[in-house]
This record gives structure tokens, sequence and C-alpha cells, in this order.
């Protein structure tokens, strides 16, 4: 019987923020027009038109927040599913993907928020840079305006980062036990693939409402997630709640392949790269 490895937090800490931050970065630099059209169709009230000029607009502002926040995601997300799997019994592995992917979102959504508050009112055409939107913000609405719709971003990602990567880890592990082989990359981000278009199509609402509540600015046209829901209902009719679905289940769809697909690559090259001295040691 080989010895089991001691639960080594430090290193798959480490691991998950160097995979987590790479894929975090491609995805949203591949995917950003996609993004921009999403949030600019959500924003719009009733019939309003959209524009489809500057559609990167305010990428490098973004990619600014979303390395920290991606690299943050699976750096607690990785050890904290290591640790429940070995808490959890085998048949309630879900559980502990489900735990663990929330866990990772209530770490990452310090650093998503604002990133998100900005990116989305530059999207709009509401501020030409990063730095003007953060002091225009700041001075207009406090530092809560760069938390502006943290409710309802916890509303919408906590369950999205929770049901997509479950989704992800459950298919896989359904799959490598059929197969009887470890996943290669192109299997790895259809499954990613799948896992993020059901999941976005799932939280389509949640996250119309989340865009609402971040790009009104001090017109506070929305007292809460409440009064959104009941607005644009009264106004707009329920299917203003599927605004967007289109390319967000798209966008997030072809992000879970990419993003997934880089994962699970990067983490493969840093365990191949840890195994060569060791390796090496022995033939030493």
């Amino acid at each position: 019987m080989e010895e089991e490895k001691p639960f080594d937090f430090l290193r798959i800490l480490f691991e998950g923020i160097i995979a987590g931050g790479t894929a975090g970065v491609v995805v949203e630099t591949a995917l950003y027009p996609i993004d921009t059209i999403k949030t600019r169709l959500q924003a719009a009230r009733g019939g309003g038109k959209i524009v489809l000029k500057g559609l990167y607009s305010g990428l490098a502002g973004n990619l600014a927040g979303v390395l920290p926040a991606s690299a943050l995601f699976v750096g607690v997300y990785e050890p904290t599913k290591q640790k429940l799997l070995k808490l959890f019994p085998e048949n309630l592995s879900a559980v502990a993907h489900l735990t663990a992917g929330a866990i990772g979102g209530i770490a990452a959504s310090l650093i998503r928020v604002p990133t998100e508050v900005v990116k989305q009112r530059m999207q709009t055409g509401q501020f030409t840079s990063a730095s003007n939107a953060v002091h225009v913000i700041a001075s207009k609405e406090g530092f809560k305006g760069l938390y502006a719709g943290y409710g309802s971003f916890l509303l919408r990602d906590l369950p999205f980062d929770a049901i997509q990567f479950c989704i992800y880890e459950q298919i896989r592990i359904g799959y490598k036990a059929a197969a009887r082989r470890d996943l290669n990359d192109p299997e790895n981000a259809i499954i990613g693939a799948f896992a993020g278009a059901l999941t976005g199509a799932i939280t389509t609402p949640l996250d119309v409402i989340k865009t609402r509540l971040m790009v009104q600015g001090s017109a506070n046209q929305y007292k809460g997630i409440f009064d959104c829901v009941q607005t644009i209902l009264r106004e707009e009719g329920p299917s203003a709640l599927l605004k967007g679905i289109q390319p967000r289940v798209l966008w997030i769809g072809i992000g879970g392949s990419i993003f997934f697909g880089v994962l699970e690559s990067t983490k493969r090259l840093l365990a191949e790269r840890r195994s060569k001295p060791t390796q090496q040691s022995k033939h030493d």
C-alpha cells in the first residue's frame, strides 16, 4: 500500500493561485467583447439600443482585478476542496465541491466586486479609464460605491461558483470512472463548456439584477434587490430578467471551456515540474 501523502496546504494554495490567475486572464482577454455586449443589453431599459463600439473598453483595468481575483478563488478553492474531500464520505463529494466553490467565491468577491463595478460602468460608456472611474465613484458615492450591488453579486456568484464547479467536478469524476484513465485537455475543456453554459443560463436573472444595481450609480433607480426585481417585472415584464442570456451562455460556455482547459493543463505542468526534482534526487 502506498503511504498517503500529507495535506500540503501551501503547495496546493500556491499552485491554485498560479493556475487560477493564468486561466482567468486568458478567458477575460479572449471573451471581453461578448461580456461587453451582454452588459449593454442588460443595462438598456425598455427597448433601448446598444452601441457596438469600444467593446474592449476597460479591459486593462479589469485584468488588474481579474488576475488576483481568479488567483484568490482557485487558491482558496483547491485546498478547501482537498480538505473537505478528506472529511466527507465519497458519496458526499458533491457537497464538498459546492461548499468549496462558495467559500472560494466569498474570498474572491472582495476583489471581484470593485473590479466588476468599474468594468461595467466603463462598458456602458460612463467612464473612459479605470483610474478615473475609481476616483469619481469614490468621490461621489464614497467607498461603498465601489461595492455597489455587493449583495446581488453574492446572490449571483455564490450559487454560480458552487454550481459550476460542482457540475464540472462531478462530471469529471463520472467520466474518469467510466474511461478508467485521466482526462486530457480537450475533454476537460468540453466538460467545462457544458458546466459553464448550463450554470450561466440558470443564473441569468440574478446576473440581470446585479448588472442593474451596479450600473445605476448615484441615480439610485432601485432601492435594493427586491425593489429592482419588482420594478423590472412591473415596467418591462418577466422576459427582461432573461436579457442577455444568449451572449451570457455563449460567453460563459466558451469561457468555461478555456478556463478549465487552461486550469487543468497549468496544474498538470506545475505537478510535472514538481515531480522532476524528486525523480532526479532518487537517481542521485
